[in-house]
């Protein structure tokens, strides 16, 4: 019932740029997880920004996973994959300043990471509940119910958008401590550029397929009503 050529001509090279990024960050991030930092861990990385912006409440923990890092405002505690967190590699440093930087973020109260955190469980309600509403509404033709699936994913593409900038915004905080600090050497610095350009791009195909999923339900079920 969702399935048609819109979703094919719009949604699936999104879906397709999506699949290729997650492959580009994971390919990115082995390859220079095989590049030595020159001591430096991504605890310490992490531990190095947060000192210098005055952030010594804030606690670096070990977390089981690949590529599981994140920062939880919540506890206040920046939370580093086995990976990262003791590893003396290049790909760690750039994922544990990124990592700090949201802390960073957190801290100067950065406008888009506070608008990312308000609508947050929207989003999460809107996740769920769009689908289901969009799906039973075509089936049996209640016009609101499909809007209001719509209204709710478009929360998603919403939430997405303001991603993106606290994303980018979070890795060239960490850029800059990088150099400033010198944590890394100069092909270190480079190295640790191309992990969270690889990163960032995740976000980008993940706005792009949110834009193209809401896209393609306004064109599938926005005239419902007109032909009603």
């Amino acid at each position: 019932m969702i399935l048609d050529w819109s979703y094919i001509v719009l949604v699936t090279p999104a879906l397709l740029l999506a699949m290729w990024a997650q492959w580009s960050v994971s390919s990115t991030f082995s390859r220079y997880s095989g590049v030595t930092s020159g001591g430096c861990t991504g605890e310490r990385a992490a531990r190095a920004i947060l000192d210098a912006n005055g952030l010594w409440n804030v606690r670096i923990e070990r977390i089981a996973g690949n590529l599981t890092d994140h920062f939880d405002p919540r506890t206040n505690v920046i939370r580093l994959s086995d990976g990262v967190y003791s590893a003396a590699t290049v790909a760690a440093v750039g994922v544990a300043a990124h990592e700090a930087g949201h802390a960073v973020q957190y801290a100067v109260g950065y406008a888009p990471m506070k608008l990312r955190a308000a609508i947050l469980p929207v989003t999460n309600f809107g996740s769920q509940l769009s689908m289901p509403l969009i799906l039973i509404g075509a089936i049996f033709q209640l016009t609101p119910l499909v809007e209001a699936g719509i209204l709710l994913f478009s929360c998603v593409a919403l939430f997405q958008l303001v991603t993106l900038p606290v994303e980018l915004n979070a890795s060239g905080r960490a850029l800059r401590v990088i150099e400033g600090q010198s944590l890394l050497p100069d092909e270190g610095r480079r190295g640790a550029k191309k992990v969270l350009t690889a990163a960032a791009m995740t976000y980008v195909a993940a706005l792009l397929v949110s834009v193209m999923q809401l896209l393609h339900l306004v064109l599938r079920f926005g005239g419902r009503r007109r032909d009603d």
